[in-house]
């Protein structure tokens, strides 16, 4: 479909349907007439309510409305929280091509192939290429963070330029030796910015982030008075902290084993492409675990969130194939939990820790940093582009009104602070005046094994029911002519605690109900509502609890 010409008039929309109000599930969508260039595609991991549930995806239900006019997807990094949601999207958006950067592309190669995403063309865009889709012309350019390659984007539209900063720090010093381009922001600033979007993660912490070159110092100062095994536990994405460890790894002559298959695909790959450097007798393969000496191993591997299937909680319940903790051997959880993972990585070092291993983690040493800029940094990104409208993204709500206090703080107008949730548009006009649209659906869509959307709020409802209260299964058998009660009624219970008389009472309360009939008692669907009815009242009277009720009614 071609695209038709905008009037002066039409206004570009902005819409977030992930990553505002959350860390995770990024999703931007830049429309302006009918061309729509969408930002990222990430997923969530989902939060302790949400039983049964694998993954949190972005809800496109708005961009299925607009399916012909969606031009591009463009990553500007290859975390999960950023393009973990293509896999699910994508199917819905067959030939629409993605643009990512050379690690991006090397990195989603591996989820095209599991996932056999064949209908998408894979695109190169690399910081100082620039690519022109309908009315957007996007520049992108180095920014630092915890992987290589990671790009922020200048999008040129017909009402003015936007900056969209991805995830940031300002790192000085960082391990492949490429900073931030200090320089195009400077002269997106000069030439003028109708709006910054900027990632707000850690808009509560004052000062700077900290350099990743700390960490890989962290590191050395760990392993050099050892004498046993260091298993280093991190994200499989985290290029820059894989690099830090083989390298910490051959100041002390120690060999390096990588461990969980995502690490060791992305160390492959990112390997081949030139992003980590090391002599290939450095590492060895998984298989020569125990053959080679404790004082001589750094194990890299999965897990730093405490997932239950990932390397370190396996190694940590001895059920890991290949590595087994033993007493002497240093583990370093180089990772802060995420929102919601804490009770899984507290689980995790416990384990560790009645292994027999010493284990460092957040609290009692830092051998982590975070990729996102703090107070100082977003100040300075905010002074270099010189917005005149700003929205805070990538962070939770309070996270994002500090980020919009700070913003406030240097220069921008108080009313031009956009703090928002998903699926409100704004709506940016030539004259430079911006106004909030009317919003669009951008909700949470639930993986639930292979089933992708089919879990929804009803669903989860009932899980949580069943989790705290439990289920009461009423089997009754009737008479098919009359509704006649035959026998006694059978009642079987999971997850609800119930003595002798209390079953017995409940049994009462259906012969009750049986023979207090309404009219019409042989319709099956009324005799099942009115034992539900009497015995969800009698079991709420008599235990303050309200399990599910399942009448089953058997007609002979």
């Amino acid at each position: 479909m071609a695209s038709s010409a905008p009037s002066s008039s039409t206004p570009l929309r902005i819409i977030p349907l992930g990553g505002i109000g959350e860390i995770g599930k990024n999703m931007y969508v830049f429309e302006y007439g009918d061309d729509i260039v969408v930002v990222d595609c990430g997923l969530m991991f989902p939060d302790e309510e949400m039983f049964g549930i694998d993954l949190v995806v972005p809800d496109v239900t708005y961009l299925r409305t607009r399916r012909e006019a969606v031009r591009a997807f463009v990553i500007t990094h290859a975390h999960e929280d950023h393009v973990g949601g293509l896999p699910y999207v994508l199917p819905e958006f067959p030939g629409i091509p993605v643009y990512a950067s050379t690690l991006a592309r090397g990195l989603l190669g591996i989820k095209v192939k599991e996932h056999k995403l064949h209908n998408n063309p894979l695109l190169p865009l690399d910081p100082g290429n620039e690519l022109e889709v309908g009315p957007f012309r996007i520049t992108p350019f180095r920014i630092g963070h915890s992987i290589p390659d990671a790009m922020g984007l200048a999008i040129r539209t017909p009402v003015g330029t936007v900056v969209h900063t991805g995830d940031f720090k300002f790192d000085h010093t960082p391990v492949d030796g490429k900073p931030s381009d200090f320089g195009v922001l400077a002269r997106l600033g000069a030439e003028g910015v109708i709006c910054l979007l900027s990632d707000s993660t850690r808009a509560e912490s004052p000062g700077y982030t900290p350099s990743e070159r700390t960490v890989g110092e962290a590191f050395r100062e760990i392993m050099e008075p050892l004498d046993g095994r260091v298993i280093v536990a991190t994200f499989a994405s985290n290029i820059a902290r894989i690099q830090q460890v083989i390298d910490a790894a051959a100041t002390f002559e120690r060999q390096v084993a990588v461990v969980g298959r995502s690490m060791e695909q992305n160390v492959k790959i990112a390997a081949e492409l030139g992003y980590l450097q090391f002599t290939p007798s450095r590492l060895i393969t998984k298989d020569q675990i125990g053959s080679s000496a404790p004082g001589r191993l750094v194990i890299a591997t999965t897990g730093a969130q405490g997932e239950p299937m990932a390397g370190l909680a396996r190694m940590a319940n001895r059920d890991h194939r290949h590595v087994e903790i033993q007493p002497g051997d240093t583990v370093i959880v180089s990772a802060s939990p995420i929102p919601g993972n804490e009770e899984y990585v507290a689980r995790t070092i416990d384990n560790l820790f009645k292994a027999g291993a010493n284990v460092y983690y957040h609290a009692i040493r830092h051998a982590h940093v975070s990729g996102h800029a703090s107070q100082e940094e977003l100040k300075l990104m905010l002074v270099l582009t010189r917005p005149r409208h700003f929205i805070p993204m990538h962070g939770e709500f309070r996270m994002q009104v500090q980020h919009g206090r700070l913003a406030i703080e240097t220069g921008v107008a108080p009313e031009n602070v956009y703090i928002i949730e998903n699926g409100q548009p704004i709506e940016f006009f030539a004259d430079g005046t911006a106004r909030r649209g009317a919003p669009v659906p951008a909700g949470y869509v639930f993986v639930d094994g292979l089933s992708v959307g089919d879990v929804g709020e009803i669903v989860l409802r009932d899980r949580r029911a069943l989790a705290a209260d439990g289920m009461f299964i009423v089997v009754v058998t009737v008479d098919k002519q009359t509704g006649t009660l035959i026998g006694r009624p059978e009642i079987v219970t999971r997850g609800f605690v119930s003595d002798e008389r209390d079953l017995e009472a409940s049994v009462e309360t259906v012969i009750a109900s049986i023979r207090t009939p309404g009219e019409h008692i042989s319709e099956v669907a009324l005799l099942k509502s009115q034992i539900k009815e009497a015995v969800s009242r009698h079991l709420f009277e008599q235990t303050r609890r309200r399990p599910m009720v399942f009448p089953v009614v058997v007609e002979v």
